[in-house]
């Protein structure tokens, strides 16, 4: 159940967490109204187990399907509620919220139309073949949910990845129960629409208890480690996740834990390309680093380019477009205070220069800019490595190369990210010249998602996104957004020699759910 205020019943208050839980304004710092308590280990415990209990709800996948469009349009009939509450928590406007709910409504019904397929089942029969060597006996497999699973609410998008979004849907579309860690940067919005869901879940017929929403930071650690959850989803920072990977980890019984961290996105433009349209680049890089206040897990935070005339357009074009960028507030003060002593430190740094300085913008705001090293200061390492570590906030760092050389070992010294870019010439992009196919092979290990002349920011929810990348970007090769995100709460199951009548639906030969199948390794055509 979803842990409110009112919702506390005296013998709870006994032994609720006496921190309460704040709505608090990110343009004044100051709290608005206690929206909830924080919920203790025996809250926890009541909530997951009767999530449990009501995992069989959601054995048929034609009610999963009705909850996640049922969930998207009460959504989007309390539209002007959830939008109201999350201004008011994030300051992220009414427009780019609107446009997040719209994201969020679609990514749940896009669920529902994966369910009614039934291919990620990934359904397949090889039916016995002596003839093999060993013999072949009868085998049948397919992919059960795991059961309950654990989401940790993101800060920068209160909708799309907290408690409506992409992590819940895919885990309700496999089948499994959720219960969400809400972000206290957002915990009266959290409430809205864990209360849509809720009452969608009713509405099919199924227990509210198939979702839930607790707070607290204790809430959060009790959760990863009841024994009841199957599986976490988290999105937030490399400490935070990394404590709750590691406490998954560490369990009697580990659990997968699908965390996205951190990363610094980086972006490489050749000397070919900052000639030819440097301009156009430099503008392009401003837009997407100071995007929603530069608070996009896709932010480019690390652009190399070239030293020379070329590099200097580009930033010539970066500088202009930077520098008519108005402040903005960032989604909380602890967020602001860490962006303003992760600046200090890097300007610091010898050699680094800062042609548009970030930094404070005002008593809650933050100016964006950015900062230029020499690409060398890179390969020595020493403390210019805190140069390749993501800053939060509307910042990027431009290393300026001398050669081919040094594009390689810079490449070669950075962690795992979520995308690599590429901005190539028409001339290298079409292969007639440079070493394009030899960038795209470097920057291919380093991220999910390579991307040519064009921008991260931006995660089409798409059949072919990944989201994903090689840590500290994500914890697993799994992808957070896409139809394939279902994959992460299921497990196969294979049945061998299982007489007919003890089959389940999905694997008996008359296929009576109509599932897409593969049988003697052949996709199966359908009428």
């Amino acid at each position: 159940m979803c842990v409110t205020q009112a919702a506390v019943t005296p013998q709870q208050e006994e032994s609720a967490v006496s921190a309460p839980v704040w709505s608090v304004d990110p343009r004044t710092g100051k709290q608005r109204e206690q929206v909830a308590v924080e919920a203790t280990a025996e809250e926890v415990d009541r909530v997951v187990r009767a999530a449990h209990a009501a995992r069989g709800s959601l054995a048929d996948r034609a009610v999963r399907a009705a909850l996640l469009r049922t969930a998207a349009d009460l959504l989007d009939e309390a539209r002007d509620q959830l939008v109201e509450a999350a201004d008011a928590e994030t300051a992220l406007g009414p427009a780019r919220l609107t446009g997040e709910l719209a994201r969020t409504t679609y990514q749940l019904r896009s669920f529902a139309t994966i369910v009614d397929e039934g291919a990620f089942l990934d359904v397949r029969i090889d039916h016995a073949d002596a003839t093999q060597t060993p013999p072949w006996p009868d085998l049948r497999r397919y992919k059960l949910p795991l059961g309950v699973v654990a989401v940790y609410a993101a800060s920068n998008f209160p909708l799309a990845f907290s408690v409506p979004g992409g992590d819940t849907a895919s885990a309700l579309a496999a089948g499994c129960p959720v219960i969400v860690k809400a972000h206290p940067d957002h915990p009266a919005t959290s409430e809205v629409a864990a209360s849509a869901l809720r009452r969608a879940a009713e509405r099919v017929g199924v227990p509210a208890d198939v979702i839930a929403v607790v707070h607290g930071f204790d809430a959060g650690l009790e959760l990863v480690k009841h024994p009841l959850i199957a599986a976490a989803g988290f999105t937030g920072s490399v400490r935070g996740g990394r404590a709750l990977h590691d406490a998954a980890a560490s369990r009697p019984v580990p659990i997968p834990f699908h965390g996205e961290l951190g990363s610094l996105n980086p972006v490489v433009v050749t000397e070919a390309a900052a000639a030819e349209r440097g301009d156009q680049i430099g503008a392009g890089l401003a837009g997407s680093m100071t995007l929603g206040v530069g608070q996009f897990c896709t932010k480019p935070g690390f652009v190399l380019a070239p030293a020379g005339p070329a590099g200097d357009g580009l930033l010539k074009s970066l500088t202009d477009a930077v520098s008519n960028t108005d402040a903005g507030v960032l989604l909380d003060h602890r967020m602001r205070d860490n962006f303003v002593a992760g600046i200090k430190e890097r300007v610091e740094l010898a050699d680094v220069e800062a042609p548009v300085t970030p930094g404070s913008g005002g008593e809650h705001t933050v100016s964006a800019g950015f900062l230029t090293v020499p690409a060398r200061r890179l390969v020595e390492g020493g403390p210019h490595d805190v140069l390749l570590e993501e800053c939060f906030g509307p910042v990027t760092v431009v290393a300026r190369y001398e050669s081919d050389d040094e594009i390689r070992a810079v490449l070669g010294r950075l962690p795992g990210n979520l995308t690599a870019t590429v901005h190539l010439s028409a001339a290298e992009g079409e292969g007639t010249e440079g070493r394009a196919g030899e960038l795209i092979a470097e920057l291919t290990p380093l991220a999910g998602r390579v991307l040519v002349n064009g921008w991260p920011t931006g995660v089409a929810v798409a059949p072919a996104q990944h989201h994903g990348g090689p840590y500290p970007a994500t914890t697993s090769t799994s992808t957070s957004v896409g139809g394939t995100a279902i994959e992460r709460w299921l497990r196969p199951v294979a049945y061998q020699d299982t007489p007919a009548a003890l089959l389940p639906p999905e694997l008996r030969d008359e296929n009576p759910l109509e599932l897409p199948r593969r049988i003697n390794g052949v996709r199966e055509q359908r009428g």
